[in-house]
């Protein structure tokens, strides 16, 4: 059985906050998608975490780029604990950005059957409490994309991040979304649900970001489709266990992409 993370502030766990949908509701199919590399050390607290909601649609799909760390075994341990019915595991065969490993997971996720996906990060920095609403609010609304932001009122961010974090995160959404002309508050966050029909309008194979980027793009392209986008508050917290991700290329992309869309779309 994989470890179980120690009962810490840290460890994402199912919170009282949490809210309780209706039955009908808490059945719909959602595959929460959790793309990782290198995440033993946060991917047993996720999953428990999220076994632990009163969802009894959700099913978690994990996406190893095949992590030395062992990662993609510990997923699978999991997938025989609770079955496959509750979680599954892509194994791929190496890392080729983020972007990628969301979108195989998103359509994989769809043939399977889901009425929503949601984006979820491995290393604790997306409330697993606030899903119970998140989808709540999508099926309230009916909008394609139902965003977990950290930028409307009621949204905040970890206490670690400084000034000048904080300030390139604001800088970059606002960079966006002024190139795109959109509203979107939290345009680059990457907690994000899906219904099944906004994925396959959007053709997640003709999406071009490989890394952080793709967050931008997808929710450009739903819009550009016509499909409504929500946005919901949520703390942010900053992750303490392993690296992130981002790299000088993964920065380059992003700065490119906004521009690529738009010179497209005229």
């Amino acid at each position: 059985m994989p470890p179980k993370p120690a009962d810490s502030p840290r460890s994402p766990r199912t919170a009282d906050r949490a809210l309780a949908l209706p039955d009908t509701w808490a059945a719909t199919p959602l595959t929460v998608v959790m793309p990782t590399y290198n995440e033993a050390g946060n991917l047993p607290g996720m999953a428990d975490a999220l076994m632990g909601l009163q969802l009894a649609g959700l099913r978690l799909l994990v996406v190893d780029d095949s992590s030395p760390d062992g990662t993609g075994d510990i997923a699978e341990e999991y997938a025989r604990r609770f079955g496959a019915d509750r979680i599954g595991v892509l194994h791929r065969a190496g890392k080729e950005g983020l972007g990628r490993a969301y979108a195989a997971g998103m359509s994989r996720a769809v043939a399977e059957g889901a009425r929503y996906v949601l984006q979820m990060d491995a290393d604790g920095s997306h409330p697993v409490a606030k899903v119970p609403q998140m989808l709540g609010v999508a099926l309230a609304t009916g909008a394609g994309v139902t965003i977990g932001s950290r930028y409307v009122q009621g949204g905040t961010l970890s206490d670690a991040w400084g000034a000048h974090r904080r300030l390139l995160s604001r800088w970059a959404n606002a960079y966006a979304g002024t190139i795109l002309g959109t509203r979107v508050r939290d345009i680059t966050g990457g907690f994000n649900l899906w219904r099944e029909d906004t994925l396959r309008a959007i053709d997640l194979a003709s999406v071009d970001s490989a890394g952080y980027s793709f967050q931008v793009e997808m929710k450009y392209r739903a819009l550009r489709r016509g499909h409504g986008i929500v946005e919901v508050p949520i703390h942010f917290e900053d992750r303490t266990v392993g690296e992130s991700k981002m790299n000088l290329m993964v920065q380059l992309e992003s700065v490119a992409m906004p521009w690529k869309l738009r010179a497209r779309a005229r």
